[in-house]
């Protein structure tokens, strides 16, 4: 871990221009909203095909892997820009989970084989934790259970007990599971995946069922705690690019459609009422992006205030999601409240966003602590 007074730059470099653009073409090509909602409509909930372009044939899966364990050793800050378009295109990948989540517990527990496997698009992995659990919330206790409200308990091996709610599991080839002070590597067929109705179609939630699953042991006691919860942080650290790639969509998709839909005989948006709104939207963007863009350089320099950044980035970028696709729903007037409209799809992201790794509120109170605010 770093310490530095340093403030990270914020701006985007030519890598990521090229990056960003590379990633928004191969999207509008392979999955544009139509796609993505014929998909949905077909009981899809995941586009296998579209991940193994993005992992497999892109290289993407592997940005934040090191180059000594087969990945790009580009960093987080490079998984931020390709977080950024896939919340633009709702895209139905688990680049968050694998890519980010389960990459990070692998990377801090020192297990390189997982890693390589990862890096390469061979396979994809989810850390087998409720997706609306906030990193606050794990606590370590190496003689009982390592994982508050986990539910799975380990006998030597073997694993018992159900996970609820987790995200990523479905079409995850290993699952990590934390369970009694330490962590396994659980090949995926050998648990039973339960899927859940879930708000948000393009990520779907499942219950995750161990009954006797044997795991291999990638890390104990401290580092496992220190594994998992460091997932966590950078799993609310880098949502924030995709909640500032889902608002950017809105609010662009929105001035669009306002400067071309007419009533009495002048554009819709140039009345004043509606102006002041999308300005008010535009610089909650800007700011998010600062936000996001700075919880993504602290992950990528393991900076000591990487809690405080993932907090705050989840405080301020997930309501603002959910503002930026309301505003989208309710200014496309009756057409935005139609299935066939793709305003909804980016409703149900941002709002299902909105409570992953704990709610706002939550952080709010964890900036609080953190940075050690008197409590009223």
């Amino acid at each position: 871990m770093t310490t530095s007074n340093a403030i990270p730059d914020l701006l985007y470099d030519e890598v990521d221009d090229d990056l960003r653009a590379s990633v928004r073409d191969m999207l509008a090509t392979r999955a544009p909203w139509d796609k993505v909602l014929a998909r949905i409509d077909a009981g899809e909930s995941y586009d296998a095909s579209l991940w193994r372009v993005i992992a497999a044939d892109m290289g993407l899966a592997g940005l934040a892997i090191p180059e000594s364990a087969g990945g790009a050793g580009a960093g987080f800050r490079r998984a931020a820009v390709v977080l950024e378009e896939l919340g633009r295109a709702v895209a139905p990948v688990p680049y968050l989970g694998s890519a980010v989540v389960a990459t990070q517990a692998l990377l801090r527990a020192g297990e390189t084989d997982l890693l390589a496997e990862l890096a390469s698009g061979e396979r994809s992995a989810a850390l087998a934790v409720p997706f609306a659990l906030a990193p606050q919330a794990f606590t370590a206790d190496p003689a009982g259970s390592a994982f508050a409200g986990n539910g799975v308990a380990a006998e030597g091996d073997s694993l018992s007990g159900t996970v609820k709610g987790v995200a990523d599991a479905l079409i995850a080839d290993v699952l990590l599971v934390p369970a009694s002070g330490r962590l396994f590597a659980v090949e995926a067929a050998d648990a039973t995946r339960t899927p859940l109705v879930s708000l948000d179609a393009t990520r779907q939630l499942a219950d995750v069922t161990f009954a006797g699953a044997v795991g291999r042991e990638i890390a104990s006691g401290e580092r496992a705690a220190a594994a998992v919860r460091g997932a966590l942080v950078a799993g609310a650290a880098l949502l924030a690019s995709e909640q500032l790639g889902i608002a950017e969509w809105c609010l662009s998709t929105t001035v669009d459609y306002l400067r071309t839909r007419y009533q009495f005989g002048r554009p819709v948006g140039s009345f004043q009422a509606l102006k002041h709104r999308l300005a008010d939207l535009w610089m909650g963007v800007t700011e998010a992006r600062a936000v996001a863009r700075y919880a993504a350089a602290v992950i990528a320099d393991d900076g000591d205030d990487a809690e405080v950044a993932a907090a705050l980035a989840q405080a301020y970028c997930g309501p603002l999601a959910v503002t930026a696709a309301e505003e989208c729903v309710q200014l496309h007037g009756g057409i935005g409240f139609t299935w066939e409209h793709p305003a909804h799809l980016y409703l149900k992201r941002a709002k299902s966003a909105s409570v992953a790794f704990g709610v706002a509120a939550r952080h709010r109170a964890a900036i609080g602590s953190l940075v050690n605010l008197p409590s009223s």
